[in-house]
């Protein structure tokens, strides 16, 4: 909800109470006879009025709407909230009615011909009273407040859907570049003559590769097992372009069971360690770690690459920009993207919090 609109929100509640307030004096102002200090005894009604209805109602409301809604409504927090809400308006009524008592002329408080509160009220009675005035008002605050979060959220989700969207179709076509799938192809198409055995396997898991691109993506979260036999696969097709055995390591540390995550988290980042490690001779050029804590996941890619090489601008892949923004929309404040380039080595650490 834009900013503007929050304002007028909150302009229109108060018109609306101090509305209520005018029509109060204007009865009081018609119900009071003719004197000479008439105008006097309005003013101090105005006041009394002021100090006994506006102030408390005032200091509740913001109370509510910026402490206790954040702090303890919105965490589901019920008893707390209502027990921090009332002694916010509490607090709020002890200092109008201190103003009352002390800035306005003893006998000058509000004076209603009918029921009204007037000089002879206890202090208790009258701050009881004027914090049930206050909570009404903490009440609409903490209504205003939820509903201005609930347009946010929904604002949120659809940001997340048409992100998430675009994110997806950047995946697939990054995922199916030509020249990946064509290598592939044409490595498996070599390996056939020597071993059909082993070409089928490799063509059995760049099946599953796509199916799991195709299919699996679609959802919010997948399991992380999932995730992890989809990078197996990803780089075991890697490795047929290249005879070093040693060329990409990858680990699993931890249990992923039960685990969920949001899919195609990691890969982006195994992609761009392919695609700018050089020299496939090396051994460890491209390291992968998946550490799978009680607390959270730590993902750790490293790849060498030669800084005096410079690689050809591509429309394929994903970019850290790109990246940054799904999972700041699908982890928000859950977490922390460390980049560290060195002269010869590129080095991703992402932790996600479990949960």
């Amino acid at each position: 909800m834009k900013k503007s609109i929050v304002i007028l929100l909150h302009i229109g509640f108060w018109l609306c109470y101090l509305l209520l307030i005018g029509i109060m004096l204007a009865v009081f102002y018609r119900s009071s006879s003719q004197s000479v200090d008439q105008t006097a005894r309005v003013l101090n009604a105005f006041k009394s009025l002021f100090l006994f209805a506006f102030l408390p109602s005032f200091l509740t409301f913001y109370g509510c709407y910026l402490i206790v809604f954040q702090k303890y409504l919105q965490q589901k927090k019920f008893v707390l909230s209502i027990i921090s809400g009332f002694l916010i308006s509490v607090g709020a009524s002890i200092v109008a009615y201190i103003l009352m008592r002390y800035l306005i002329e003893t006998g000058q408080l509000i004076d209603m011909d009918k029921g009204g509160v007037n000089g002879r009220s206890t202090a208790i009675r009258t701050i009881l009273f004027m914090s049930f005035i206050a909570s009404i008002s903490g009440l609409a605050s903490m209504i205003l407040k939820g509903f201005i979060t609930w347009v946010k959220e929904i604002k949120l989700k659809e940001e997340l859907k048409q992100k998430n969207h675009e994110t997806e179709m950047a995946l697939i076509k990054s995922q199916l570049d030509p020249h990946f799938l064509f290598n592939t192809l044409n490595n498996i198409d070599v390996l056939i003559l020597k071993d059909a055995t082993e070409a089928s396997n490799y063509l059995n898991k760049l099946s599953d590769i796509l199916r799991f691109m195709l299919y699996e993506t679609k959802t919010d979260e997948i399991l992380l097992r999932k995730e992890i036999e989809y990078i197996e696969k990803y780089i075991e097709l890697q490795k047929i372009r290249t005879a070093n055995a040693n060329y990409v390591s990858f680990e699993v540390m931890g249990n992923p069971a039960n685990i969920t995550i949001a899919p195609m988290v990691f890969i982006p980042f195994i992609e761009n360690a392919f695609k700018h490690s050089t020299n496939k001779k090396i051994d460890n050029a491209i390291s992968v770690q998946l550490i799978i804590k009680k607390e959270n996941i730590l993902f750790i890619c490293e790849n060498k690459f030669d800084s005096n090489r410079k690689l050809t601008k591509e429309s394929n892949g994903l970019g850290n920009d790109l990246i940054q923004k799904r999972l700041n929309l699908i982890y928000p404040e859950q977490h922390l993207l460390e980049l560290d380039k060195q002269i010869n080595l590129y080095r991703v650490k992402l932790t996600i919090k479990n949960g």
